[in-house]
């Protein structure tokens, strides 16, 4: 398990599935504002390739996310896009409802970044985010990742399009202790 202050990354178990298809991708509103696809209705019990427990694409890492104090699933964690050429990926992470608003967001940011740039050896890790996901901006700018563009309209969701912010950071001005240093 990777560790950060408040959250663990670890992998997927059987039994989290239900849990985050249930809190997460079975809410419509979330999941069309978390996915870059229509929101449609998975059967129970059908194997769900966002939430398979060893997933099989070789440019997607998926984890689940739990509490370090008592081990309680909170969320979903990713690195998808995997490039091993250019040595980047784009992070991705859900957290159920009852887990928002706690900081786990940054940690989890973090982790993930610790992942990418020691464990993996990438060079870029690279966001996007709805531009008024204020939660997912905050947690990426407290690990030190810098808005480098707005995609405007480019998120068709829920019957309108929406901007997106892309955000970016590079292995050499990762500071690992960042999120430490910053009080807010």
């Amino acid at each position: 398990m990777l560790k950060g202050d408040k959250v663990g990354l670890r992998a997927r178990h059987e039994e989290d599935i239900p849990i985050l298809r249930a809190e997460l991708y079975d809410d419509v509103v979330n999941a069309s504002r978390s996915e870059a696809q229509p929101w449609r209705p998975v059967t129970p019990g059908a194997k769900d390739s966002r939430l398979s427990a060893d997933d099989p694409e070789p440019g997607r890492v998926p984890f689940s996310v739990v509490e370090l104090d008592g081990g309680t699933l909170i969320g979903t964690a990713n690195l998808w896009g995997i490039d091993n050429h250019s040595r980047s990926a784009h992070i991705g992470l859900g957290l159920l409802p009852s887990s928002r608003g706690k900081g786990y967001g940054t940690d989890v940011v973090a982790v993930l970044c610790h992942y990418g740039f020691v464990v993996r050896g990438l060079h870029r890790l690279q966001i996007e985010t709805l531009s008024d996901n204020a939660a997912m901006l905050r947690s990426a700018e407290r690990n030190g990742f810098v808005r480098e563009g707005l995609l405007r309209s480019s998120a068709w969701v829920m019957g309108e399009f929406l901007d997106e912010v892309l955000l970016g950071l590079l292995v050499q001005d990762w500071k690992p202790d960042a999120r430490a240093a910053d009080p807010k």
